[in-house]
């Protein structure tokens, strides 16, 4: 017994589902960062590495300045010295934090990722605002651990919790501010290297020419002009003043004005350059 295969059967076409016929999404934008957000920290929580400038980079900065150099700033009195560094170090590792934010979406862009955004029905600036919202999580991670490893180090808060939940929030609404810059630089720089780059040439003269290590009237009268008007000198006398006590709200007013000024700037520009670029 033979079987005929040479017989076609005509079935019913079936038509592939296209991005563009698609209807358009009804979800909010945010909830579309969100999303995106968490996509960033699945990829940051398989990579753990990506963890180390927010980790064991503020702890080595920390214990280095404190034990190597504290004595001789401080005049022999390491633990003062780690009063005064503490406070003012949290505003310098999370302006370097921010570098690796612009080196993110860089490498994203590269590797094709955006495109297989772009063809999705969402807003085309969820994928930038999520990469900003997972950041901020990377920061959080980075001001816990400098607090709790000051604090085995012997550095006490004198404002009480109140304090320090202040500080939390000042130092990540201004570092959500600064990573715009990041963003920005992301999406005009060719490689994540030059990214890098960048960012560490903006980021090194804003943090050491700040009242983060010493005091600003030690400083040249040239160089005290720049500290006073340094966002990175207002945000750690923000911080050092509602972890340690003092007057903060002048230092306060400006850091929020500094914040205000930066998203005004950067964050258009940021959306400007990833619309073109993704």
């Amino acid at each position: 017994m033979t079987t005929d295969l040479s017989t076609d059967i005509a079935l019913p076409a079936r038509r592939l589902p296209v991005a563009e016929n698609r209807p358009p999404t009804s979800s909010p934008l945010w909830r579309q960062a969100v999303v995106l957000a968490r996509r960033a920290l699945i990829k940051t929580w398989r990579t753990p590495e990506a963890l180390v400038d927010v980790t064991l980079q503020p702890i080595i900065f920390l214990a280095l300045f404190t034990y190597v150099f504290g004595g001789a700033i401080a005049h022999g009195s390491q633990h003062a010295y780690l009063i005064f560094l503490l406070p003012g170090l949290l505003g310098q590792t999370i302006a370097m934090a921010s570098v690796s934010l612009g080196q993110n979406l860089n490498t994203d862009i590269q590797k094709g990722v955006f495109d297989r955004f772009r063809s999705l029905p969402i807003s085309r600036s969820a994928p930038l605002i999520g990469g900003m919202l997972a950041d901020l999580v990377r920061y959080l991670v980075l001001f816990v651990v400098m607090i709790s490893v000051g604090m085995l180090m012997g550095y006490r808060v004198s404002t009480g919790w109140t304090g320090v939940v202040g500080a939390l929030a000042l130092a990540m609404g201004f570092a959500f501010c600064f990573g715009w810059i990041s963003g920005y630089i992301g999406m005009i720089a060719r490689t994540p290297g030059a990214v890098q780059g960048i960012m560490f040439l903006l980021i090194f003269p804003l943090a050491f020419g700040s009242n983060t290590f010493v005091q600003a009237d030690t400083m040249p009268g040239w160089l005290q002009a720049f500290v006073k008007v340094n966002p990175i000198s207002q945000l750690v006398s923000s911080v050092r003043g509602l972890m340690t006590g003092g007057p903060v709200a002048g230092h306060v007013g400006w850091t929020l004005l500094w914040m205000a000024g930066l998203l005004v700037v950067f964050a258009p520009l940021a959306v400007r350059a990833y619309r073109r670029r993704a």
